[in-house]
């Protein structure tokens, strides 16, 4: 009888210790249960930002483009004597050089020689000249006379007018050979900057090869390219910024636009005259560069930097909302200037815009306003 009620007993136990579990476990189910409500009642800030509105402002309204800079005129400086060897060379590439100032020169010495010659022949065409005139004087006075025939009158005066025409013919010659001599000193045309030499010393050059090119008063120009739609916009002295691939930056004036437009490409090109600043010695001759058209001004509606946010390739704003719930709205940039962006859709002028910890927000999160910024 002893061992058939101890295993009753141990049941007992056994089922007294459950029973007090799962009431314990009860209490605390209905205890987080009550807890629960208040969790989702009040949902917590992720971070706090500052908010702004959309505000108006005067933007500048520019025109970009792309071009190549090149000189505005450029001069050809070759030699007018052939056959003379060059004796000294006095100008490189990049020199600043003024109007008349000597480039190079050339050996003088078979010019000089010519030069004797044709004064010399100068010399007997005058004495000719003078002993023809007075045969010819002498002839005339005779005339009344008899003494001499008409005809060898005539031949007289012939003769002398024929010494006066040698005369002259020498003079010239004398001219030509003076010209060469003065050839033989090649001078710049103009004052500006040398930008090719192909002149050696010791070579025989022929007449009209080119020594020098010569970028007169050093003036540039920026051949900016523009479509036809855009080229009304353009008027001549509109102000231009210019940025080179260097990264100097130039100011410029619209000097004329091209009357005609490519049949190709349906482009055509404005010429811009370029300051001569010291930052424009950094822009050469052959550069590509990108530059702007200054076209006026124009209200636009502006958010600060801060407030765009780029994800994917678009731009997003957050907007504040009810129970400070923040709304991610995708919207279209235009023109940036300093820290201002214009917005062109996509925002209300009336909406709250988060600004400061803007790019960490996601679309539904829960803020808190700072309120010394607002």
């Amino acid at each position: 009888m002893k061992n058939l009620r101890t295993p009753t007993a141990a049941a007992a136990r056994t089922l007294g210790l459950c029973a007090l579990l799962f009431l314990l476990a009860g209490t605390d189910g209905r205890a987080q249960s009550a807890n629960a409500p208040k969790t989702a009642a009040t949902p917590k800030a992720s971070m706090t930002v500052t908010t702004t509105r959309p505000g108006q402002s005067a933007l500048p309204v520019r025109l970009a483009a792309n071009g190549n800079i090149a000189a505005w005129q450029e001069a050809s400086v070759g030699s007018e004597s052939g056959g003379l060897k060059l004796l000294e060379v006095r100008a490189n590439v990049g020199d600043l050089v003024k109007r008349d100032q000597v480039l190079a020169v050339f050996a003088s010495e078979s010019v000089q020689a010519d030069l004797a010659l044709a004064r010399a022949n100068v010399a007997e065409a005058q004495a000719q000249a003078a002993d023809a005139a007075a045969n010819a004087e002498r002839a005339r006075s005779l005339q009344a006379s008899g003494a001499l025939s008409t005809q060898q009158i005539s031949q007289y005066s012939t003769a002398d007018l024929t010494a006066q025409a040698r005369v002259q013919s020498a003079q010239a010659a004398l001219v030509q050979q003076e010209l060469r001599l003065k050839h033989t000193q090649v001078l710049a045309p103009d004052s500006g900057i040398i930008s090719a030499r192909s002149a050696t010393v010791g070579a025989v050059t022929g007449a009209g090869a080119e020594l020098f090119r010569l970028i007169r008063q050093g003036r540039l120009e920026w051949r900016a390219e523009v479509t036809a739609a855009e080229l009304g916009r353009i008027k001549a002295g509109t102000a231009v910024h210019l940025t080179s691939a260097s990264g100097s930056t130039v100011q410029g004036r619209v000097r004329m636009v091209a009357p005609t437009v490519d049949a190709q490409t349906r482009n055509a090109l404005v010429y811009v005259d370029l300051q001569a600043t010291p930052a424009s010695t950094a822009v050469k001759a052959g550069m590509y560069a990108r530059g702007e058209f200054a076209l006026g001004q124009s209200n636009a509606m502006t958010v600060p930097q801060q407030a765009v946010v780029v994800r994917d390739g678009f731009n997003y704003v957050f907007t504040v909302g009810k129970e400070n719930k923040v709304a991610q709205q995708k919207v279209e940039a235009g023109r940036r200037v300093g820290d201002q962006v214009e917005i062109l859709k996509g925002l209300s002028a009336d909406a709250t815009v988060a600004v400061a910890g803007a790019g960490f927000l996601n679309d539904g999160d829960t803020v808190r306003i700072s309120t010394a910024a607002q």
